[in-house]
């Protein structure tokens, strides 16, 4: 790989972090405004020639930024074509196992942290779902599997006439099979986007890749919106993130507010 200010190695992308980042810091306390924390976020691609490239991102630690990056956890499983592997150790360009659209590439990785000091100096939702082996049937999932709060589940819900439906995990806690954890140290956290948005299998589970949502940028601004696309090397348009497979539930910010 090629070096600059904000492109770091690959073995850099994938090391697990302990400590809380200098880049996730508070601004507005001088204009009177509410103070918003800005936060690193990081992401994984490849070039047209291969390359592999990870770049350094500083966005606004806000729900429609956190949900791209905040799914899975340092040792969840995804199934590829080559076999399972950890979600940390998964490059651009291999291949995933999909229910709807057979085996396809991965597009890109994002990755941040979820730091408890950061939530105790703004409206971060930092904690994490539990879910226990078996918890949705034999290996269902595979073994424990811990998710961050952008992570849905594909499952079947009345709301929706028993249609297949992406549910957010958390809305499946019940404090015994499925449990929210708050973190007491940084966890780091990922997503996947593929070509065609899908389902992916995380320790035997169908889970959602990361899409934004139809219409999203109808919920930026124009300057919000160019940032929030430079963070995907391989999308140009809102268009280019293409159609979603299914109907999902939304997400519930801290603030009340639904993400896509």
């Amino acid at each position: 790989m090629t070096g600059s200010s904000n492109l770091v190695n690959l073995n850099a992308f994938r090391k697990l972090h302990s400590a809380p980042s200098k880049s996730e810091t508070m601004t507005g306390a001088r204009t009177g405004r509410a103070p918003l924390v800005m936060r690193k976020f990081e992401t994984l691609h490849q070039r047209s020639d291969g390359e592999i490239r990870q770049t350094d991102h500083i966005g606004p630690a806000i729900p429609a930024f956190e949900a791209a990056f905040s799914a899975f956890a340092h040792g969840s499983i995804v199934t590829t074509t080559r076999g399972p592997v950890a979600v940390e150790d998964l490059e651009p360009g291999m291949k995933l196992i999909t229910r709807e659209h057979g085996a396809q590439p991965v597009q890109w990785i994002g990755a941040m942290r979820l730091v408890p000091e950061a939530a105790a100096r703004s409206a971060h939702d930092i904690r994490m779902t539990r879910i226990m082996a078996d918890s949705f049937g034999f290996t269902r999932p595979e073994r424990d599997l811990m998710v961050g709060p952008g992570a849905r589940i594909l499952k079947k819900t009345r709301s929706h006439g028993d249609a297949d439906t992406l549910v957010p995990v958390r809305n499946l806690s019940d404090g015994v099979n499925v449990s929210d954890i708050t973190p007491q140290r940084p966890v780091m956290v990922r997503h996947i986007a593929l070509r065609k948005h899908s389902t992916i299998l995380i320790n035997g589970l169908e889970m959602e890749s990361f899409h934004p949502g139809t219409g999203f940028e109808r919920n930026m601004g124009q300057n919000m919106l160019s940032l929030f696309l430079s963070l995907f090397a391989h999308i140009n348009q809102p268009e280019d993130f293409g159609e979603m497979t299914y109907r999902r539930l939304p997400l519930v910010s801290p603030e009340g507010l639904e993400v896509a």
